[in-house]
C-alpha cells in the first residue's frame, strides 16, 4: 500500500495591500509631527517624549511600503502563513509585520541545454527546445515547488526527454510521425507533456518549438550515408516510373500513328534501348546500325 502523501496545493487570492499614497501622507505627517514635538522636550520633557514616539511610529509606518510594476506580484504572508496576493500597480502599503514575497508574471523564455538522449529507435541524437512561460498561480509557484525557476528547468529536460523516446529521429516505420519531419506535432506533444509536470508550479506553458535536432556525433557519418542512400533510391524509383510512362506512351503513339510496324521482339528491343537512355547516369552515345534487327 503506497504511502505517498498528497501535496497541499496553494491557490492564489486577492488581498494584501492598500494604496500607498495615502499612507506616504500619514507617515510624513507622522515624522514632521514627531520631529516638531521632539524639539519641545527641554520645555516639556513629556510632550518631547510624545514627539519620539510619534516619529518612531512613523518610522514603523514607513517599512511597510512596497512597489509594483505591471505584470508583477506580491503574495502577503503573516507569520507564516498566506493571506493574498497582491497585484496592484504602483505603491502599496501592508502592516510592518507582514512579509512580502514578489513574483513576476511576465512570459519568459528559455533555452534547453543540448541533451543527448535516444530516439525510438536507439539512435542517439541532440536535441535542444525553446520554450515560453509564465506564472499565473503565484501562491503555487512560491509555496508549492522549493524553487519554480529551478524546477522548470528540470521538467522542460525531463519532458523533452520523454518526448524524444517516443519518436523515430527520421524514416519511421507505418507512416508514424519522426522528430525530423513532424516538428510541429512534437512541439505539440512536448507543450502537453511539459504544462502537465509544471502546473503543480501555478505555471502556464505557451509555446515549444524544437530548437536543435541532429545524430550524435558517433554515428553523424553513417546516418548521412544511410539518408543519402534512400535518396538515391527515391530518386532512381521516381526515374524508373517515368521512363516506363515514357515508353509506353512512345509505343501507343507509334502504333496508332502507323509509323512503323514493331512485332513483339522489336518492340522489346525498342524497349530495352529506350530504358536505357532514360534511365542511364551518362548520356546516351548514338550506334549507327548498318544491319537489320534479324542480322
Amino acid at each position: 500500500m503506497s504511502d505517498h502523501r498528497a501535496i497541499n496545493k496553494t491557490s492564489e487570492r486577492a488581498g494584501g495591500g492598500i494604496n500607498g499614497i495615502l499612507m506616504l501622507l500619514v507617515t510624513i505627517a507622522l515624522l514632521a509631527g514627531g520631529a516638531v514635538l521632539f524639539t519641545n522636550i527641554k520645555h516639556n520633557g513629556l510632550l518631547g517624549l510624545l514627539g519620539l514616539a510619534v516619529a518612531l511610529l512613523g518610522l514603523l509606518t514607513a517599512a511597510g511600503f512596497y512597489a509594483l510594476q505591471p505584470n508583477e506580484a506580491s503574495a502577503i504572508t503573516l507569520f507564516g502563513n498566506y493571506k493574498g496576493t497582491d497585484r496592484n500597480t504602483g505603491l502599496r502599503w501592508v502592516l510592518p509585520w507582514y512579509g512580502r514575497k514578489k513574483v513576476s508574471m511576465r512570459v519568459r523564455n528559455v533555452t534547453s541545454e543540448m541533451l543527448k538522449v535516444n530516439d525510438k529507435g536507439g539512435n542517439p541524437i541532440e536535441i535542444a527546445a525553446n520554450v515560453v512561460w509564465r506564472v499565473n498561480d503565484s501562491a503555487q509557484a512560491l509555496f508549492d515547488v522549493d524553487d519554480y525557476l529551478a524546477f522548470i528547468n528540470i521538467q522542460i529536460e525531463t519532458a523533452l526527454r520523454e518526448v524524444a523516446r517516443h519518436y523515430a529521429y527520421d524514416h519511421a516505420e507505418d507512416d508514424e510521425p519522426t522528430l525530423r519531419a513532424d516538428a510541429e506535432i512534437v512541439s505539440e506533444r512536448l507543450k502537453v507533456d511539459l504544462q502537465a509536470r509544471v502546473a503543480v508550479a501555478g505555471i502556464v506553458v505557451d509555446e515549444c518549438h524544437l530548437m536543435h535536432l541532429a545524430y550524435a556525433p558517433e554515428i553523424a557519418g553513417a546516418m548521412l550515408k544511410r539518408q543519402q542512400a534512400h535518396a538515391v533510391l527515391a530518386a532512381r524509383a521516381m526515374i524508373v516510373a517515368g521512363a516506363v510512362s515514357m515508353v509506353e506512351t512512345a509505343l501507343d503513339q507509334l502504333s496508332e500513328r502507323g509509323v512503323v510496324d514493331l512485332d513483339e521482339e522489336r518492340k522489346a528491343a525498342m524497349v530495352s534501348n529506350l530504358l536505357v537512355v532514360l534511365c542511364a547516369d551518362k548520356e546516351a552515345q548514338p550506334v549507327v546500325n548498318t544491319g537489320t534487327l534479324y542480322g
